[in-house]
């Protein structure tokens, strides 16, 4: 059934060009099933959740389909999938995204969580940079606009709607994930992962001989820092 749905999630993403690939469901997948060797939870569900988990997002699909998840529901039902376990990936896929822990939604259960450290993960990291030039250039934007003005302390609503760079991007959300895992896999790993982003802008802002960016990145760490990490 896992093969099944996977080839259905393959035929829906396979032609995506905005950092929401096959390959990312694959990473995602990949890294969950990692993630639960340690911290446990039904690897079914996780590698169900793991595969549908994109296949209705906002960004592809619109808010209806986000909404009423029509497109896992229908993979699902397809590849015949028990009722029950229907409904605990369904809740899953519900709680899942950056956009929703902006609404405070917090996923509430292991399996949800892992998923959700996994893919944030995949956010982080050299393919994460990879992902935010994929979808900069698929919007037609800038990757670095020297002019940018970075509003932070957004909503969801506003986050949804910004039209920001693919360095506007990461301060907005990518440098923050790290302080979101829910597991002491993700976090371990999104640490390390957040320091490739983090040289990655420092040796971008050098080579642009943007200092007063560098400047911006010293603080915005501090200031995340300080908001995060409890003392």
């Amino acid at each position: 059934m896992i093969k099944d749905v996977e080839n259905e999630v393959y035929n829906l993403l396979c032609n995506d060009k905005t950092g929401h690939s096959i390959s990312h469901i694959k990473r995602v997948l990949n890294l969950s099933l990692k993630f639960s060797n340690s911290e446990g939870g039904d690897k079914y569900i996780v590698a169900l959740i793991s595969l549908l988990h994109d296949v209705d997002d906002y960004k592809l699909f619109g808010e209806d389909s986000s909404n009423n998840l029509y497109n896992a529901k229908s993979i699902m039902n397809k590849c015949n999938i028990d009722s029950n376990i229907q409904e605990v990936v369904l809740k899953a896929i519900r709680e899942i995204g950056y956009s929703k822990r902006l609404d405070g939604i917090i996923p509430s259960f292991i399996e949800s969580k892992i998923v959700s450290d996994s893919d944030m993960c995949d956010a982080i990291g050299a393919n994460g940079i990879l992902r935010v030039y994929d979808y900069s250039i698929y919007k037609g934007r800038l990757f670095f606009n020297k002019d940018e003005i970075i509003k932070d302390n957004i909503d969801s609503k506003e986050y949804k709607n910004i039209n920001d760079s693919g360095v506007g991007h990461m301060f907005q959300k990518i440098l923050k994930l790290r302080y979101l895992m829910l597991t002491d896999s993700g976090k371990k790993e999104a640490e390390k992962r957040s320091r490739i982003v983090i040289d990655f802008l420092y040796n971008l802002f050098d080579e642009e001989e943007e200092e007063k960016w560098k400047l911006y990145l010293d603080n915005y760490i501090k200031e995340q820092e300080k908001k995060y990490i409890k003392k």
